[in-house]
């Protein structure tokens, strides 16, 4: 299960709908071992298309790097499919490198969006259920 803060959903879901019609994507980083997401980090969808993500690599680089100097790690990597529900596709699952992350994914397509969250470990999706709380206990 992701247990998620409200305010960390309601930055996931603004950057979805700033950057539509494009994907969204970014990380939200958590201490080491908490399982808990904490600091928001939008990152540039290097390919600014409404079909596809991909993380700049130099921009990758720098958060990850800045991550392991805080002891963090990327609890939740999030993205947006824009035309499309919130389930990760052939492409996402063959790029989800992080067995440990929550995926979660947001769709745009209507005007209510849609917030799913998913573990992808050697290609086996799992949805999860999200919990949406107020301030962590």
């Amino acid at each position: 299960m992701l247990t998620i803060s409200r305010e960390l959903v309601d930055k996931i879901v603004a950057h979805a709908r700033a950057d539509h019609p494009d994907e969204a994507c970014g990380v939200v980083a958590g201490p080491a071992g908490s399982d808990r997401p904490e600091r928001f980090i939008p990152m540039e969808n290097a390919e600014r298309s409404p079909t596809f993500y991909r993380f700049d690599s130099m921009e990758q680089f720098r958060v990850w790097r800045d991550m392991d100097d805080r002891d963090e790690v990327p609890v939740v990597i999030y993205h947006s499919h824009t035309a499309t529900e919130a389930y990760p596709s052939r492409t996402d699952i063959s790029y989800a490198s992080e067995p440990d992350a929550h995926y979660v994914l947001v769709s745009t397509a209507s005007d209510v969006p849609e917030f799913r969250s998913y573990r992808i470990v050697d290609g086996v999706v799992t949805e999860e259920e999200v919990k949406i709380v107020e301030a962590y206990g």
